[in-house]
């Protein structure tokens, strides 16, 4: 028996029709599929999310949505995944995509981006899970936010290990190879 395929979850924005943005989605969709993995996303048939999924199964990817049913109709389900998990709430969304996934890309995105980007990484650096996590970010969207979380570290508030938990890269190949390896063998880039 085959194990399960290695599954990514991709956090990303649902709103954005900036074509710079759509083409990144669109070749993480296209590397997900070239590496053979399946693709955990929010489920939605929307702007970054969507591209991501459709570029997935055009290359071949299984695809995993996860929406909650008030956002079936606001995010025009993904009705097209392999699999389409619809929840009650949201913070049962993001479970089932932390359970699904076995490693985590956050690409530029808005509030719920950085909801989901944050609870995950608070989770790995309190220890309840291992898994990889990276930012791939080719234009400086994070650039602030990290600059301001460095400043946090700097002031006692951050600790330095939380940092190291997340690979943040502008290069897609830097990106993937981080989230295929866990975060202990993973080289961390000084982001302060």
């Amino acid at each position: 028996m085959n194990p399960r395929p290695f599954a990514l979850c991709v956090y990303c924005s649902a709103s954005t029709a900036d074509p710079g943005q759509l083409a990144l989605a669109a070749r993480v969709g296209t590397e997900i599929a070239r590496r053979g993995w399946h693709l955990v996303s929010g489920g939605g048939h929307v702007s970054m999310m969507g591209a991501v999924a459709t570029a997935a199964r055009a290359g071949g990817a299984n695809t995993i949505g996860v929406i909650p049913k008030h956002l079936v109709h606001r995010e025009v389900a993904d009705v097209d995944s392999d699999e389409l998990v619809v929840t009650d709430t949201m913070r049962q969304r993001k479970q089932v995509m932390e359970d699904r996934a076995d490693a985590f890309l956050t690409l530029p995105g808005g509030i719920g981006t950085l909801e989901e980007f944050f609870e995950t990484w608070t989770g790995g650096h309190l220890g309840q899970h291992t898994k990889p996590m990276a930012i791939l970010d080719p234009g400086g969207h994070y650039t602030g936010l990290f600059t301001w979380l460095t400043e946090l570290r700097d002031r006692g508030f951050v600790p330095q290990q939380a940092l190291d938990l997340i690979t943040v890269t502008p290069d897609l190949t830097e990106a993937f190879t981080a989230l295929a390896h866990p975060p202990s063998a993973v080289p961390i880039r000084d982001i302060g």
